[in-house]
């Protein structure tokens, strides 16, 4: 099998190996073999050919011939890989003379003009937007033309006399040198016959020989095959990574320039390729079956990740394709419901869904298949759940019509006393319909779901059947619960599963609860007043007049998100242990409590309980019950008391988002410079706090209201075209219903010049446009009474205002035309097109769009190209590989580089073997691994793995993606490193690009990649970039802040290198004053700004002497060189970029001066000496944040809090923070000049933390690692941590009473160990887990306190 796919034996194929005469089992080891000696001979032998044999063959062949192009990603909608197209031969000032992996040629690209000069386009100010230069012509050579035509003949099948003298196939050649040839398929091979076109004869020419191999064949007859298959075979070949095909389709929203040119044979007429009228797949038992594969070692569990992502994979490639065949008509429905039509198709059971008018008709029907899809997920994700399945699921969106595709359901097992009744209830186990029974398989079941509402935190509950009789459940009230003919048991119809969002359920507060007709006579007049009162309970104070909510929805099926979900647990958790702290001190306080054996602490826990609303009152345990707040469902009587208390959470669980998540996403989006670029980006941010789209009115409302919605503009800008794109969405999918197939193209295009063109009006039909379609096979073009044709922009706008009113609750926010986004929220037509194409899967052709002209349509259906179906899927987990990225995490954390390393370049070895590197933690697992490198010091290494970073994400993502913007600016980094300044340039630039592209230039990371342009470009551009970075980082961030500081110390140093010290010295007393007010006079950045400030009033006062006394020549003279160095500049690009950050944690001091002072007495206590060289330094680097900060200051994915590492324990919630030494820090700070901080303290310089130096690891300066930070979607949305809960924190770590005690003793709390003391018998985390003086001692920041599961620690 490896010999096959070798390339100097492909495409042949039908071979075996021979040794000593005996041929060898194809699937055999060669170390296996008896008789295998050195020097013996393996021989390929080929063997006759069969009927299916040899359309394999020819199959393999037509792999061959199909040689993928650099075009082909883009005639397919798939997002193609740019990289390349930056890297050229050689650098010049690449070291030694090395060249790059791949020496490409670059024409066409942003980067046309020398080195060291960025294109107008690129420069700040500008506002052209070339869409040219995005996709620029690749280096690869387009795929040559190896033959004319190749197809199956007209005379096939063979005749009944032909076939019985063996011949299979007749094949009909068109080579380039024009000749007709007919070629016979036989079981020695090919061969050459005398049919022509008109007349039948199958007898071999004389002078044709029978090949083997179908490829020498054509290159007897065409010797042009034969010259362009010996180029094909020598040319270089492409990364494996750019080359295996992705397991799902990334849109690429734009086209080749020319679709029909561009357009090529592949030669599917051959018709090899088509499958046999067999069986459709069966794609649940095909995942089924790949789910229940084997476990027990890693290699098992690889090949089953592997297994499951393929298949599901391949079920979503034929949903796509499913739902082309639907929209093109070529499938008929198998119901005659034409409101609802399902169709049967490839085994994939594809519907709209009933309207239903209790969900809110069409806009229901389209929220419950995304919320099955999403409930789907839920219970697929849930681990150690075995034997509970879910049907593959999926959704599409395809031309405005939404489509639900399921693999079918196997038929029901009937169990013992099923027997008697209706094939229907047959296999029903669990369910309101399922009615009572008893069963061993329903128990088994009841267990199952016992586990999974455990894991989802749903409560069990008790609703009225349909006939009146209790119905117990762990699930939603329409889940139904199914034991199917292949012995397993599957969970349907999960759209309910997660909680109502009481924000938007207002009418059924009071329908909630029935009671039965007997109870009715004790709702005395006073009860009801006291509903009156619950209803409002779980408000805060004045909440509807201040947010108008709750109000009423579009769709009855707003449910919250599960990230939401575990973030309000995080937060009732530290309302819980809060308030056992406080019921404690009250009672005698904690340390009396604890150690007393009475029942205050079980009766201060009790009262906590209560308090938060737990259903457990011995321990912390939330539960939700997901039918509360649904009109349809009724409970019973008994089940009163559970159901307010219910909806009182629930209404606290709305409210939190309100008061709470919103406000901490604002606040990382005002502190951060990575805040979301694009809506793909603000759509992920909002969900990892569990924010749904639908609160983006109230997004818009709090900025708008806030004090800093000028640095929050951005974001407004982001919010408001999100908000417009969805609208105009449902806008358009309505608008298409009316349109017929062959007028698709002039519709779609009419329809965004009316959304994006101000005051656009169709304009009639002229002859000319009549006779080019005409010309065009279209028949006369489009009546003028067509509906869509007399769409115009103001009736548009409109309607897409009135969407947005109703779906957002703004009015006015939107404006007159789409001009008016423009004037006062900033926003770019050309972002606003690139969202409308992502959203609605339309492709448009690659050229630039000019979308202000009302005279002339700016897109005409020529522009159209293509609309793909957007699918959304269940995402499968890889789980050997997740878990070795998250120990990586943890290593990182701790400071243990070198451990960190190894487990990524396992977690990457890994994912390579599930899924070729194309997996979006896989992207993220590459970006971290190569700044884990280049932390080590191993710039090479972090530059070829950011490589492939670079291209995974462009693949997976899309090249336009805000996180391929992230991968190139630290490329750009890497490659500076090594030397490549052309290559830094190029890649930094090319994120420039984008980031113009996708939002504009007004956004924090323009600054950022401004700043390391203003370091690697030369001349006045230089300049131009540092300005607008300062520009950026002072609206944004003001002048206090360390962005803008380290800006203008950039700019200090560029003026400096000119001469001009006045300017220089204005700049750095603004850095100066900076850093002054964020981390104190003492600090040795504050002292090493100072330096260089004293340096250039110096180098100033020095030149002015000169030019008085002896004039400007000779003061030229006397000008010392300020430039930085390149190690210098390096250093800041790594800080510039998040790859290293200074922080300063404020309110430390007091706590390291305790903790020596606990140091040095239990030392003294010990018989240990303690010298003053032992004395912690009073000052830590640092950046001050207050605890709402911390929640909201977690970064996206990439950033080290990968989709799969959301469930890190509590532990991994600190930010990262990384040892340093204080002098390369300054450094980077200064000039490049090595300058010692003032009075240095020598022990207070330390290197960077290495594998076995954890305990000892310690500096006054630290970095916090920009790439980790652990926390994701559930954490991102607490607060605070249970671990943190009740003490005074800073920035999440503990302080005063409590000594945090940890295998390597990171964070805050580290200590220098001298020698003297490791070499005892005692360590350090002994000395300091000792109790003295009645302090409390604490495990991981938590003394004596109730976590998460409700247990306590001792």
């Amino acid at each position: 099998m490896t010999l096959l796919l070798r390339d100097d034996v492909f495409p042949r194929s039908n071979l075996l190996l021979a040794l000593a005469g005996m041929t060898l089992d194809p699937l055999a080891e060669l170390q296996s073999l008896k008789g295998l000696k050195p020097g013996a001979v393996l021989r390929l032998v080929e063997e006759p050919y069969t009927a299916r044999s040899a359309r394999l063959h020819l199959a393999r062949v037509l792999e061959l011939l199909r040689a993928p192009g650099p075009q082909d990603a883009l005639r397919e909608g798939r997002s193609p890989s740019i990289l390349e197209t930056l890297t050229q031969t050689p650098d010049s000032n690449l070291p030694n003379g090395k060249s790059l992996k791949r020496s490409l040629s670059n024409t066409k690209t942003e980067t046309t003009k020398p080195d060291g000069v960025a294109p107008e386009y690129l420069l700040p100010g500008s506002s052209e937007r070339p869409l040219m230069a995005l996709l620029p012509h690749s280096s690869q050579p387009e795929s040559p033309s190896y033959l004319r035509d190749l197809c199956l003949s007209c005379w096939n099948p063979a005749p009944g006399h032909r076939k019985l003298q063996g011949d299979f196939l007749y094949i009909t050649v068109v080579t380039m040198e024009g000749r007709r040839c007919e070629i016979t398929s036989c079981p020695k091979g090919f061969f050459l016959n005398r049919s022509t076109e008109d007349m039948f004869d199958p007898r071999p020419v004389q002078s044709s020989p029978v090949c083997h191999n179908f490829t020498d064949l054509l290159c007897h007859i065409s010797p042009a095959f034969k010259q362009t298959l010996t180029a094909l075979k020598n040319r270089s070949q492409l990364p494996p990574v750019e080359l295996m095909p992705t397991p799902y389709h990334t849109l690429s929203w734009l086209g080749p320039p020319c679709a029909s040119r561009s357009h090529k044979n592949n030669f599917s007429r051959l018709g090899v390729e088509e499958q046999p009228a067999t069986q459709a797949p069966d794609w649940n038992e095909e995942l089924q079956a790949a789910r229940d594969l084997p476990q027990g070692s890693m290699e098992e569990r690889l090949q089953r990740d592997r297994a499951v992502l393929q298949v599901n994979g391949a079920f979503v490639r034929a949903v796509m394709q499913g739902a082309e065949t639907v929209a093109d008509g070529f499938a008929e429905p198998v119901n005659g419901n034409p409101d609802d039509p399902a169709f049967l198709w490839g085994g994939l059971f594809m519907s709209q869904g009933a309207a239903n008018a209790i969900f809110g008709g069409d806009r229901g029907r389209r929220a419950a298949q995304r919320l099955e899809l999403k409930g789907v997920q839920a219970y697929s994700d849930i681990e150690g759940l075995q034997g509970l399945h879910t049907l593959p699921t999926a959704i599409v969106d395809y031309r405005g019509v939404r489509l639900s595709a399921q693999g079918l359901a196997p038929g029901l097992e009937a169990s013992d006393q099923d027997q008697g009744t209706t094939p229907a209830s047959r296999g029903l186990l669990y369910g309101v319909t399922a009615g009572p029974q008893e069963s061993p398989h329903r128990r088994r079941l009841l267990e199952r779901l016992a586990h999974s509402a455990k894991c989802l935190s749903l409560q069990r509950h008790v609703v009225v059947g349909p006939k009146d009789h209790k119905v117990p459940l762990f699930t939603s009230v329409d889940a139904q619960g199914l034991l199917g003919a292949d012995g397993r048991f599957y969970i349907l119809d999960v759209f309910r599963t997660f909680p109502a969002d009481a924000n938007f359920c207002p009418e059924v507060e009071t329908e909630s609860l029935t009671v039965p007709e007997e109870d009715e006579s004790k709702t005395s007049g006073g009860e009801e007043k006291e509903k009156e009162g619950c209803l409002k309970e779980g408000w805060p104070e004045n909440y509807h007049s201040v947010s108008g909510l709750p109000r009423s929805f579009s769709h009855g099926l707003c449910r919250l998100r599960p990230e939401l979900v575990q973030a309000f647990i995080q937060h009732k958790h530290c309302q819980f242990t809060q308030c056992v702290r406080e019921t404690l001190d009250a009672n005698g306080g904690f340390e009396e409590c604890a150690t007393a054996c009475d029942s205050r602490a079980t009766q201060a826990v009790r009262v906590a309980c209560k308090e938060v609303g737990s259903i457990s009152d011995i321990i912390f345990e939330m539960r939700f019950n997901p039918s509360v707040f649904s009109p349809e469902i009724s409970f019973p009587a008994g089940e009163s008391k559970s159901i307010k208390l219910q909806e009182t959470l629930l209404r606290e669980a709305a409210a939190f988002i309100i008061t709470h998540q919103i406000p901490d996403f604002l606040e990382f989006c005002r502190q951060s410079n990575e805040a979301p670029m694009d809506g793909v980006s603000l759509k992920q941010a909002l969900h990892q706090r569990g924010i749904n789209l639908r609160y983006l009115g109230h997004v818009i409302t709090t900025i708008g209201q806030s004090q800093h919605k000028d640095s929050l503009r951005h974001i407004m800008r982001l919010v408001v075209g999100e908000v417009f794109t969805r609208s105009a969405r449902r806008v358009f999918n309505s608008f298409l219903q009316g349109v017929d197939v062959p007028s698709v193209s002039a519709a779609v295009s009419h329809f965004l010049c009316c959304l994006l063109v101000p005051h656009f009006t169709p304009a009639p039909l002229c002859d000319e446009t009549k006779k080019k379609s005409r010309r065009r096979g279209r028949g006369s073009g489009a009546s003028e009474s067509t509906p869509w044709s007399m769409l115009a922009g103001a009736e548009l706008w409109n309607l897409v205002c009135q969407d947005a009113a109703e779906t957002y609750n703004i009015s006015d926010s939107l404006g007159p035309g789409p001009n008016h986004l423009v004037e006062h929220y900033g926003l770019q037509k050309l972002s606003l097109l690139r969202e409308f194409c992502l959203k609605t899967g339309v492709q448009l052709r690659l050229r630039d769009y000019i979308l202000d002209n009302q005279n002339k349509a700016p897109i005409g259906p020529d522009d159209i190209l293509n609309i793909f179906p957007v699918v959304k899927h269940v995402h499968m987990p890889t789980v050997d590989a997740s878990k070795a990225y998250r120990a990586a995490q943890n290593f990182i954390q701790k400071g243990l580089l070198d451990q960190a390393h190894e487990h990524l370049k396992e977690a990457t070895y890994l994912f390579g073997r599930v899924c070729d590197d194309l997996h979006i933690e896989a992207c993220y697992c590459h970006s971290l691994l190569a700044k884990v490198s280049f932390k080590q010091g191993r710039a090479a290494e972090a530059r070829s793995v950011q490589l492939k970073a670079v291209v995974i994400s462009e693949r997976v993502l899309g090249f336009d993606h805000p996180n391929t913007i992230h991968q190139y600016a630290l490329l750009g980094v890497y490659v500076f490193a090594g030397g490549e300044t052309a290559l830094a340039q190029k890649c930094l630039l090319r994120a420039r690009l984008l980031m113009l592209t996708v939002h504009g230039e007004d956004h924090p990371y323009t600054a950022t990649l401004d700043s390391c342009l203003g370091l690697v470009l030369s001349g006045d551009q230089r300049g131009k970039f540092l300005e607008n970075a300062l520009r950026l980082n002072t609206s944004f961030f003001g002048p206090a802040n360390l962005h803008t500081a380290l800006t203008q110390q950039l700019l200090a140093q560029w003026m400096c290198s000119k001469g001009d010290y006045r300017s220089g010295m204005s700049h750095q007393k603004e850095a100066l004053t900076a850093f002054t007010s964020m981390f104190g006079e003492d600090h040795p950045q504050s002292r090493c700004s100072k330096e260089f400030l004293c340096t250039i009033t110096k180098q100033a006062v020095k030149v002015e002497r000169s030019l008085r006394q002896a004039g400007a020549e000779c003061a030229e003279q006397t000008v010392e060189n300020l430039s930085p160095t390149r190690a210098a500049m390096l250093e800041q690009m790594a800080l510039l970029t998040g790859i290293k950050s200074i922080t300063h944690r404020n309110g430390l001091q007091e706590y390291r001066k305790k903790h020596t002072e606990l140091k040095a007495a239990v030392a003294k206590e010990l018989g240990f000496l303690v010298g003053d060289e032992l004395v912690t330094p009073p000052t830590v680097n640092g950046e001050v944040k207050s605890s709402g900060q911390e929640a909201g200051s977690r970064k996206s994915a990439e950033d080290g809090g990968s989709p799969a590492a959301e469930n890190t324990n509590e532990g991994q919630q600190e930010p990262l923070v990384e040892e340093t030494t204080m002098k390369s820090a300054a450094t980077a700070f200064v000039n490049g000049h090595v300058m010692q901080p003032a009075q240095a303290n020598g022990h207070g310089e330390t290197t960077d933390v290495d594998a076995g130096d954890s305990e000892g690891a310690n500096s006054e300066g630290k970095e916090e690692d920009g790439e980790y930070e652990a926390g994701a979607a559930g954490q991102e949305a607490g607060n605070s941590t249970p671990n943190g809960v009740n003490s005074h924190t800073v920035n999440g770590e503990m302080e005063s009473q409590s000594v945090e005690v940890n295998g390597a003793m990171n964070g805050a709390g580290d200590v220098p160990v001298s020698p003297s003391v490791l070499k005892s018998k005692g360590t350090w985390a002994d000395v300091v887990s000792k109790p003295l003086g009645g302090r409390d001692t604490a495990v991981n920041g938590v003394g004596g306190k109730v976590t998460a599961n409700g247990r306590v620690q001792e």
